[in-house]
């Protein structure tokens, strides 16, 4: 999540596990057995505007308000939604961006990893069925409870990010830092964590499932605001196919490059990494994970 280097390429990562290892560390992008082989991604950023961080996140006294519950590993009653929208097109994305809502961010990407690392491995692999399962609670919590309650996080997007990320690997380490499933920053989950007073912990996997659904949904608010007019649906039936034309194609772009790499005041709505972006929506509806 937040890093400068192509993710983990789903593709060429399936042969790469058939020999028994995993060769290079590749992104929010981004691999186990019995892996698909979707689109490889080949995007390589380049002179991409790293964010400017002026001063650390500090928790405010409406932050728990704004955020989800902290982690829990029982469900929590849903607060009512106000109605969607759930007809007719999304508006098209603003010629330039609005300031934006939020004016702490997280911290920048850090440098790509050299391409002769390779990831490592901690502690057990969670089960397929166990890494479902976390990725499912992540997908249904409400994140914006009280300012954006019709924010929803599309299981399959999830799933996708989440296969493209790691290959649902839950115990992989990667070169440049990314952690778990989603590969979450340590920078960025503690960020997260800073800002809307919770207790996420990276390497415990359902934690890292809910981290990596958090920082979707907040990229949601963030482009949405500055872009959408705060229509937040992530539905790909809005896209066309021109990249920049819809919220859902600019969340995933704005997970592997970051989130100042897509949304810049008085800027267009920019998408740096289409192969990317083009690998998690092919997996959204293609990816045997969704099979498990």
């Amino acid at each position: 999540m937040v890093r400068w280097t192509g993710r983990l390429s789903a593709a060429g990562l399936a042969g790469l596990l058939l020999a028994g290892t995993l060769a290079g560390c590749a992104d929010k992008g981004d691999s186990p057995a019995d892996l698909g082989a979707p689109v490889a991604v080949t995007d390589a950023p380049t002179d991409v505007p790293l964010d400017e961080v002026t001063e650390e996140p500090t928790p405010s006294a409406s932050a728990v308000a704004s955020m989800g519950v902290a982690p829990s590993r029982t469900a929590s009653p849903k607060p009512t939604r106000k109605p969607t929208r759930t007809t007719g097109s999304a508006p098209k994305p603003r010629a330039v961006a609005k300031p934006p809502s939020e004016t702490k961010v997280p911290p920048p990407p850090p440098k790509p990893a050299p391409a002769s690392c390779k990831p490592s491995y901690k502690g057990t692999q969670a089960s397929r069925s166990a890494v479902k399962a976390a990725l499912t609670d992540a997908a249904a919590r409400t994140y914006w409870p009280t300012s954006a309650p019709d924010i929803e996080i599309p299981l399959e997007l999830v799933e996708a990010t989440a296969w493209q990320e790691s290959g649902w690997q839950s115990n992989i380490y990667a070169c440049d830092g990314g952690v778990g499933l989603m590969q979450v920053m340590s920078g960025t989950a503690t960020w997260m964590n800073q800002r809307f007073e919770q207790s996420y912990d990276i390497d415990d996997y359902r934690d890292n499932a809910y981290l990596g659904a958090n920082y979707l949904a907040w990229l949601t608010k963030y482009i949405g605001d500055m872009y959408f007019e705060s229509d937040f649906r992530l539905d790909a039936a809005l896209c066309t196919s021109e990249l920049d034309s819809c919220l859902l194609n600019a969340v995933i772009a704005a997970y592997n490059y970051g989130h100042a790499a897509v949304a810049q005041e008085g800027e267009p709505l920019t998408i740096p990494n289409p192969s990317y972006v083009r690998n998690v929506r092919a997996l959204m509806t293609e990816c045997v994970c969704l099979t498990y």
